[in-house]
C-alpha cells in the first residue's frame, strides 16, 4: 500500500506503517489450546518469538511493540535488537494466582521506533501504564481500551498511518482505534494472522 509521501526518514508529514504483536507468551501456549501460527511453530519455543521480532525488524522498520510477560524478559530482550525499549503496563487490579507471592502485576511492552522526532508541542508520553486487567472478554490477556490508547501515544501514532495488529485477538485494538478515530479504516487498521 502506498503511503501518504515515502513514509521512510523523517517522519514529519509522512505516513508511517507500525505494527503491534501480542502473541502468547513464552511458556503459556497451552493458555490458547496450543493454537499455532501459519507456519506450525510453537509459542512456548523462544526460536517462534525470534521469528516473530526478526518479520517486525524487516516488515516494520518504522517501529513496533510486542507485549510479553514478565518472566520471558530475560529470555526476549537478548533476542531483539539493541535500540528497543521496554515500557512497564503496571496492573493495580490483577488476577492473584494461588500460592504465587509476590503476584505478577507488570507486564513489559518492548518497542522500537515509532514516529520521531515529535514536537514540544506535543504533549510528553509517560514510558509507562497504570491500567486495570480486562474480565470476561473471551480470550486470556484481552488488552483494555486505555492501554490501547496509551500504546498508540507511545508510538506516536495519526489517523493517516498504517497500524498493523498481528494478533486479532479478542478485537480490542480495533475498538480502541474506532474509538480513537470514529472509525477503524481511518487509520488503515489491519488483521494478520501469525
Amino acid at each position: 500500500m502506498v503511503l501518504g509521501g515515502s513514509g521512510r526518514g523523517p517522519h514529519q508529514g509522512f505516513a508511517v506503517k507500525i505494527a503491534y504483536a501480542d502473541p502468547p507468551y513464552l511458556g503459556c501456549c497451552a493458555l490458547y489450546g496450543h493454537e499455532h501460527g501459519k507456519d506450525g511453530r510453537c509459542w512456548d519455543d523462544i526460536g517462534t518469538h525470534n521469528v516473530l521480532i526478526r518479520r517486525l525488524e524487516w516488515e516494520f522498520p518504522e517501529g513496533w511493540a510486542m507485549s510479553a510477560s514478565s518472566p520471558s524478559l530475560r529470555h526476549i530482550l537478548p533476542i531483539c535488537p539493541e535500540d528497543v525499549r521496554t515500557s512497564p503496563w503496571v496492573k493495580p487490579f490483577a488476577v492473584f494466582k494461588p500460592n504465587v507471592n509476590p503476584a505478577y502485576a507488570w507486564e513489559p511492552v518492548i518497542w522500537r521506533g515509532g514516529r520521531q522526532p515529535r514536537s514540544r508541542e506535543e504533549p510528553t508520553v509517560r514510558d509507562w501504564f497504570s491500567g486495570n486487567i480486562t474480565l470476561k472478554r473471551g480470550l486470556t490477556g484481552a488488552k483494555p481500551e486505555r492501554f490501547c490508547f496509551w500504546l498508540f501515544d507511545l508510538l506516536g501514532l495519526r489517523p493517516d498511518d498504517e497500524f498493523v495488529d498481528i494478533f486479532h485477538g479478542s478485537g480490542a485494538v480495533e475498538r480502541s482505534m474506532a474509538a480513537v478515530c470514529g472509525a477503524a479504516s481511518v487509520l488503515r487498521l489491519f488483521y494478520e494472522r501469525a
